[in-house]
């Protein structure tokens, strides 16, 4: 096991990592504390060694480690990577680059939705991982064997599965698939936290303007306080707490006290003011500057039937072809194509279409049939 806790042999191992055409990369980290996850460890492998870096050692310097990230000669390979990459985004404002995901890659060649690294190292590198250390305190020091061993694992054997998956992406010509899926995880968008967009994330059935305009207001309030105090969210304000607030709005210290799960400390303190004049931003909006949100259509009365059909097919399509079912099309697309042939969905473009969308198309309107022979389902031409 190699440990790393110096900036010089942080420095060399990075110069030789630079050599390599691939490394596996992941992270260990604590966020239940801390709005901004807290990177404890970073674990590196390369075609023949892996190592762990002590990202806490006193006075270790990362840059060498910060410009590997970004060596455009060098692929940096992550398993379910978004929140290790969010990490390297918050800690630099950079994205590592460029970047290939195996449970991305995995999906698109058919090892199912969100396959975990565990199943994913069984299947391709005959790995067994032990996930006892998983839930460790990766913040305490020294650090044991036992998790520097559970650490490393989590790139050893992601170097057989990377090698697996690129030769199946090439082999079945799926590259461009996999880089059309990995736009997210590479987009600074997807990192970005913008206060104006957090009511986005609060889950509610209201869609009245006047609500969301509070819920707008006192959402972006609370991500601008726990971003500047590095605590979580819930910690500021609870999400049933928001939702009772843009509800029923109160006007004093002592309205705000007797929300539920509010408390009267905050709600007489300076904080308590802050969020009262937030709740007043929300109700003094006109109309035309609150938010919208368009209201769901209602399924047309009848194609509940074509629904089914189309996910029987779907689902026969997504195990003939080998790729993941979630990255072809969802219900509510099967819903949008069913009651609408030019329905703006994924499935209604590109290689998608060419494996799912026309055949679509062709059941819904009778020019082909699903039957069972053998116990299997298969498509008919109809005359």
């Amino acid at each position: 096991m190699i440990l790393i806790t110096e900036s010089e042999e942080l420095a060399e191992a990075c110069t030789a990592f630079r050599q390599a055409t691939y490394i596996t990369v992941d992270t260990e980290f604590m966020r239940e504390s801390t709005f901004w996850p807290k990177l404890c460890l970073v674990q590196v492998g390369g075609p023949d060694h892996a190592v762990a870096i002590d990202v806490l050692a006193h006075g270790i310097d990362l840059q060498p480690l910060y410009d590997l990230m970004l060596a455009e000669n060098v692929l940096k390979v992550f398993h379910a990577g978004r929140q290790d990459v969010e990490i390297f985004w918050h800690q630099t404002g950079n994205i590592p680059t460029p970047m290939f995901d195996t449970q991305v890659a995995a999906m698109v060649c058919g090892f199912g939705d969100s396959v975990g690294y565990e199943t994913l190292a069984a299947k391709l590198a005959g790995a067994r991982i032990d996930k006892s250390s998983r839930f460790t305190d990766w913040s305490r020091r020294p650090l044991s064997d036992r998790q520097v061993r559970y650490a490393l694992d989590d790139v050893t054997h992601l170097r057989t599965a990377y090698e697996a998956l690129a030769a199946k992406l090439q082999k079945n010509n799926r590259e461009d698939w996999l880089k059309e899926e990995m736009a997210v995880l590479t987009s600074q968008s997807t990192y970005e936290s913008h206060p104006e967009s957090a009511w986005k994330r609060i889950k509610t059935r209201n869609a009245k303007p006047r609500f969301l305009a509070i819920l707008r207001e006192v959402a972006g309030w609370r991500e601008t306080e726990a971003q500047s105090r590095d605590v979580p969210r819930n910690r500021i304000l609870r999400d049933e707490a928001m939702l009772e607030i843009s509800s029923h709005p109160p006007k004093t210290a002592e309205g705000l006290a007797r929300v539920r799960n509010l408390g009267a400390k905050l709600a007489h303190g300076s904080r308590g003011a802050q969020l009262l004049e937030a709740i007043a931003r929300g109700v003094a909006l006109p109309d035309d500057q609150r938010p919208q949100v368009a209201a769901k259509k209602p399924r047309p009365s009848g194609i509940g039937p074509t629904v089914e059909l189309l996910r029987v097919l779907l689902r026969m399509q997504c195990e003939k072809h080998e790729v993941a079912q979630r990255l072809v099309a969802n219900v509510d697309e099967l819903e949008q194509i069913a009651a609408d042939d030019n329905a703006d969905v994924r499935a209604m473009a590109g290689w998608r279409r060419e494996l799912f969308g026309e055949i679509a198309l062709g059941l819904k309107h009778g020019k082909i049939g699903l039957a069972i022979e053998n116990g299997h389902v298969k498509l008919i031409e109809q005359g």
